[in-house]
């Protein structure tokens, strides 16, 4: 809730309520790294990486609980991949992040070298390319965003 004078502020600070999910096992306060779902229908246990967002059938656990997880006779426990380290960029994200930030410098240098308005050839509205060779890769583009097909198709 805002008000005039920004966020209001609980009075009583709560040392029950943390930002970081804990494990939901009792008497557990370690944060957790895995989310345990039953599938009744197929007598299954899933024990996967963290869910985005706490969800009321659901289970978080901590490495230790996720570890020594076992399921009732008859159940069948499928373990997907957790990573529980934290999560790191990938050389592929961090290109992307420079060629974005480039891409997102050069709108002045475009609309100087067009020579006009949305409709004008070279400009984001009239479908030019502003000089340069389009990438026969290139489906589409929305701003300083490109669509690439995959180099395999």
């Amino acid at each position: 809730m805002e008000s005039r004078r920004g966020p209001l502020k609980s009075a009583v600070p709560s040392n029950v309520v943390s930002p970081v999910r804990r494990c939901s096992r009792t008497a557990c306060g370690r944060p957790a790294v895995a989310t345990l779902t039953y599938v009744y229908a197929d007598s299954t246990a899933v024990l996967g990486p963290l869910a985005t967002y706490a969800e009321p059938h659901c289970y978080d656990l901590c490495s230790e609980h996720s570890e020594r997880l076992t399921a009732p006779r008859g159940w069948e426990v499928v373990r997907l991949a957790v990573d529980t380290g934290p999560a790191r960029p990938s050389s592929d994200d961090l290109e992307a992040l420079a060629n974005a930030v480039r891409e997102a410098a050069r709108p002045q240098e475009r609309a100087a070298g067009a020579g006009g308005g949305p409709g004008a050839p070279g400009s984001a509205g009239g479908g030019g390319q502003s000089g340069r060779e389009a990438d026969p890769r290139e489906v589409a583009r929305r701003g300083h965003l490109r669509v690439l097909r995959s180099p395999e198709s």
